[in-house]
């Protein structure tokens, strides 16, 4: 009776057997959590349950996948995204980001999954989405495929969303025609996460399919799509950001329109940027001097010059240095435009803001030449490892004998950061 017993039970086990009830879909379930701990080895055991005619065995299924892991998965996971069930659907997504982001399954949006009868809903998290892999990370193209068929198709807005999120974390540009079809969604969170994709894949040519959004009545949307237009360097979109600034709904979206602006850098706007070179928002002067700086125009040295000499606050004098190097200032020296921006990498705080200037002065060759001074000034591993970061993006040869004398530093954290930029440049 024993052996009897063992056989039915096993029986009720396999994918496809004709007695669903709920006991055997319990009995898959807790099979699957034991597979989902074997590692790649019960790869081929679990993926016959993504068949399976119950959506909690599938997503049981999916689950245990993402919890083996490793490449042996990735086939198994593009296949679950075909499932119709938006709960799977976010989690073969976030599976599969997970392989090329180590540990991204404990923070995407399947950590925070919720169902509501037969709803699925998802914490909308305020904090930015800065996850990204790095830029010369290869990613397959049937991945690829498979998140933009989410995106566009998806069983839920939720998971249509995921599928947004993960495809700017890959940097997926294939993945382009699915965000800006997603920007029609008329669905707010969808719309936000294809925005935030857009400025993480940088392909230039969508700024003008994202204009519209410039002025949405979703204040989230409508920052993301301004943030979007700008580091894309959008000019069409510089008219509707003025406008926006005639009558911004508040402090946030002023700063960013003016943000935004400064980044486009159109030569029409220097009287804008010079009036407010005196304004209260520590944040509007520095997108000032961004813009001021990024035009170079000679006119305008000597108000900069002068405004960096009174300037107190931390983040407009970083953005004063960055437009004095811009215009052709490129002093190494503690008190010099370079000097300040490296000696910035030393605070935690002003890290995050100095680092961008620098790679952005490194794609040119006169403010590159000055950097590349300071990196053999530096003392400091922060200072160090910032440049390295720096440089990585400027594809420039010029930079390749620095970073390999870098590479061979003492400091380990600082010899792994130059190889990391020595990678991505070449």
């Amino acid at each position: 009776m024993k052996l009897i017993g063992v056989t039915l039970a096993m029986l009720l086990a396999l994918p496809g057997f004709g007695w669903q009830d709920k006991e055997s879909d319990k009995l898959k379930i807790k099979g699957l959590k034991e597979y989902g701990k074997q590692g790649s080895a019960a790869i081929p055991k679990i993926t016959p349950y993504l068949e399976d005619a119950s959506v909690d065995v599938r997503r049981e299924a999916v689950r245990a996948l993402v919890a083996a892991g490793t490449q042996r998965s990735l086939d198994a996971l593009v296949g679950a995204c075909k499932d119709n069930d938006a709960e799977v659907q976010i989690f073969a997504v976030d599976g599969l980001v997970n392989f090329y982001l180590p540990g991204y399954v404990a923070t995407g949006m399947s950590a925070s999954l919720k169902r509501a009868g037969g709803v699925v809903t998802s914490r909308w998290s305020d904090s930015e989405n800065t996850d990204v892999v790095e830029p010369d990370t290869p990613v397959r193209p049937e991945i690829v495929q498979a998140l933009s068929g989410i995106a566009t198709g998806g069983s839920a807005m939720e998971s249509r969303a995921n599928a947004a999120r993960a495809l700017g974390i890959l940097r997926a540009r294939d993945g382009v025609p699915a965000l800006l079809s997603s920007l029609k969604s008329k669905d707010s969170h969808l719309m936000y996460e294809a925005l935030v994709a857009l400025q993480k894949v940088r392909d230039v040519s969508t700024g003008e399919r994202v204009v519209f959004l410039v002025r949405d009545l979703d204040e989230k949307v409508q920052l993301a799509a301004i943030e979007t237009v700008g580091l894309l360097r959008t000019k069409e979109a510089s008219t509707d950001l003025k406008r926006v600034l005639e009558n911004p709904s508040n402090k946030k979206i002023r700063r960013a329109a003016l943000v935004a602006l400064g980044q486009i850098a159109d030569p029409a706007n220097r009287q804008l940027f010079l009036g407010v070179l005196g304004d209260k928002d520590d944040e509007a002067r520095a997108a000032a001097f961004e813009g001021l700086g990024r035009i170079a125009s000679a006119e305008d040295r000597a108000a900069v010059d002068k405004a960096w000499a009174e300037e107190k606050k931390t983040g407009p004098r970083l953005a004063a240095a960055f437009a004095l190097a811009q215009m052709g200032s490129l002093d190494t020296g503690s008190y010099g435009s370079i000097g300040h921006l490296v000696n910035s990498l030393n605070l935690k705080a002003w890290r995050g803001v100095a680092q961008p200037y620098l790679a952005e002065l490194a794609a040119k060759q006169a403010p590159r030449t000055a950097i590349l001074t300071a990196l053999g000034q530096a003392e400091t591993s922060d200072e160090k490892t910032g440049v390295a970061q720096a440089l990585a993006s400027c594809a420039c040869k010029d930079a390749i004998p620095a970073l390999q004398q870098l590479a061979k530093d003492d400091d380990a954290a600082v010899a792994k950061e130059a190889l990391r930029a020595l990678r991505i440049l070449r």
